[in-house]
């Protein structure tokens, strides 16, 4: 019985981590790019975008790395689009980001039609010495592929980066008080367009994650409103990069525990078990609103329309 404990307890962590992995990308990417100032509701658009990318280099040159990359490219491209929209248009954010959202979930579906339903080659585990042995813990953590590893580290390096060094500060800057920042000499539309882009492209790879990872397929719709509840855990995570890993997490917990339930036979309504997970996180968002302080918005978030 201890056995079987602890071999269910292993599957439900080791899904935790590759449902919430994705998130953490998207996530950590949109907190880049709202502490710069800019709002980019087109990331669910960008993972699209980035797993059937993903999907169509691996299926056509089968490298995975090259596959991994064009994820974050073709997703960086949607945020550059979005970042100058913003900037030099002069388009409302939330237009623009709604808008390349239906883009990106078109050209995905477009694209991705001859490759809907075929097996992808995903990465093979990596498997830490002395730790992948640790009873439940170890399998589930520290044997992970290398996405798993490099999501925890980003989201390390983006906190580090935008609260130790001084091109943190400056992006701080241009999303806490764009002019000032400007009267100062900072370059505050290069650096948005770029917080955007680099937030799109870490959006990409949650998809190419999904993709090639967590689904092993291609199918319209793949990403399942996860770019979304990552704007949601934006929030939830205060704008901290940090924060943002056990949010991904707890999100992704959820998951697990829905599929296993499922796939273990316990009745319960697949439609609930789907909509679970995003009921969840919206009570993660309204509980959060109790202890998130009003200084941690970017107070360039507060302005309507831009």
């Amino acid at each position: 019985m201890e056995s079987d404990a602890a071999q269910i307890a292993g599957l439900i962590l080791g899904g935790t981590i590759s449902a919430g992995t994705p998130v953490l990308y998207a996530a950590v990417g949109e907190i880049v790019s709202e502490r710069a100032g800019i709002v980019n509701l087109g990331i669910e658009g960008g993972m699209l975008l980035g797993a059937v990318s993903a999907a169509w280099v691996q299926l056509t040159t089968g490298n995975l790395f090259l596959a991994i990359l064009a994820s974050a490219t073709i997703a960086a491209a949607l945020g550059l689009l979005h970042g100058v929209l913003v900037e030099f248009a002069d388009v409302g954010m939330l237009a623009s980001g709604l808008c390349l959202f239906f883009v990106g979930r078109g050209l995905s579906a477009f694209f991705g039609e001859q490759f809907v339903g075929q097996l992808l080659t995903g990465l093979a585990p990596l498997r830490i010495p002395i730790l992948s042995h640790l009873p439940i813990l170890g399998e589930a953590l520290f044997h992970q592929d290398a996405l798993v590893y490099i999501a925890v580290v980003l989201a390390a390096c983006a906190w580090y980066f935008l609260v130790r060094t001084r091109w943190g500060l400056l992006v701080r800057s241009c999303g806490e008080n764009a002019q000032v920042a400007f009267s100062e000499g900072v370059p505050v539309q290069a650096i948005r367009i770029a917080a955007v882009a680099f937030g799109s492209a870490l959006a990409g790879l949650g998809g190419a994650y999904i993709a090639l990872v967590f689904a092993h397929t291609w199918l319209q719709d793949l990403t399942a409103g996860r770019g979304w509840v990552a704007l949601g855990l934006v929030i939830v995570a205060r704008w901290n990069p940090l924060y943002a890993i056990p949010a991904a997490y707890l999100f992704g917990g959820v998951i697990s525990l829905q599929l296993n339930a499922q796939a273990a036979g316990i009745p319960v309504s697949p439609y609930f078990a789907s909509a679970l997970p995003y009921l969840v996180a919206i009570i993660f968002l309204v509980a959060a609103q109790a202890w998130i302080r009003s200084s941690a918005t970017p107070a360039e978030l507060t302005r309507v329309g831009k």
